[in-house]
């Protein structure tokens, strides 16, 4: 199994009726601002470890289990041991509510490290993550230093008609959920979720897969490992949006970031393999780019979307240069 260079500890904080779950790993420093690392849908903290392992130099990061994810639930549960958490938040997540959850953390974990509330932070997001960070850029500007966008590519536009299609969708599918029609896959032991770890993602060595499949998916029944476990996450989030994606919106926020912006792709195209019909693209998302006002864009070779378990030296190598150049060294450009 992977062996981990810099270990991690878990902490706990409740914010908005969340007993959240915090990874945090090495020490505060007066001189650096903390590193939030955010991970993606149906993803946990503990992704990070990769990219923290190949960092160059020593930094305070910290990374949340969102919630609905890992070991975040609910915090009248908090005191329940059973495995997998009974999440029991709500019948459906809605996007805004991590925004939300990431300003009260922030906030809470300035205070305990000393700092003013709105002191800034450097974040770094994947996939959902990747979103959440861009638009929390935009809407809290101040509190945002450096921002490095993992393939948070955002989602295809979306038109008012199909606003009433959307709510009858989503109504559908929270009846579905509640017959007990929406469900989690489960995998036989350990060697059976590090097999779907690495069958949706070729390049992950098999050490990474076991590690990582440690800390992605729980055994159904402690006493019995070797028999069926399942993703820490919670089955509502199965459920779509009941929101349209209003690009509009999207980059009215993004035109209000004042962070430098490191948007960093792989080579593999993504976007072509989840859209093949051209909803949405890597062109599109460059020109939605063009809105940030300075944003540089970066490319990993050999990587598919887990970009950070394929490369994680470079993908840590291209963030540090983005988090400690100087200031006027970072041009503006939109997108450039």
């Amino acid at each position: 199994m992977y062996q981990v260079q810099r270990r991690s500890r878990s902490t706990f904080v409740t914010v908005r009726d969340q007993r959240y779950h915090l990874r945090e790993w090495g020490e505060p420093d007066p001189a650096r601002p903390p590193l939030w690392l955010l991970h993606g849908w149906m993803d946990v903290s503990a992704s990070w470890q990769f990219v923290v392992d190949a960092l160059a130099t020593e930094r305070h990061c910290i990374a949340p289990d969102w919630r609905g994810f890992g070991l975040t639930r609910a915090a009248h549960l908090a005191g329940q041991t059973v495995a997998p958490p009974p999440y029991g938040n709500a019948d459906h997540y809605l996007f805004a509510d991590y925004l939300a959850d990431l300003d009260f953390l922030i906030e809470r974990i300035n205070a305990r490290l000393g700092r003013a509330p709105d002191a800034p932070i450097d974040l770094v997001g994947h996939s959902m993550g990747g979103n959440v960070a861009m638009l929390y850029a935009g809407v809290r500007p101040a509190r945002v230093r450096r921002l490095v966008n993992l393939e948070g590519f955002g989602l295809p536009a979306t038109r008012p008609e199909q606003a009433p299609r959307r709510y009858a969708a989503w109504m559908d599918e929270l009846h579905q959920l509640a017959r007990g029609e929406l469900t989690l896959k489960t995998y036989t032991g350990l060697d059976g979720v590090a097999r779907r770890l690495m069958k949706t993602n070729r390049r992950l060595p098999e050490d990474r897969a076991r590690w990582l499949a440690s800390h992605w998916a729980r055994p159904l029944d402690p006493a019995r490992p070797e028999g069926d476990w399942v993703i820490l996450g919670d089955v509502a989030h199965k459920v779509r949006s009941s929101h349209l994606y209003r690009v509009d919106e999207v980059l009215a926020i993004y035109a209000a970031i004042t962070a430098p912006v490191l948007a960093v792709e792989a080579s593999d195209d993504s976007l072509a393999q989840w859209f093949p019909r051209g909803e949405h693209s890597l062109a599109e998302y460059h020109r939605r780019l063009q809105s940030v006002p300075r944003c540089r864009i970066a490319r990993v070779d050999d990587a598919g979307h887990m970009l950070h378990h394929d490369q994680p030296r470079q993908v840590a190598t291209l963030f540090e240069a983005h988090l400690d150049a100087a200031d006027d060294a970072i041009g503006a450009g939109g997108g450039a």
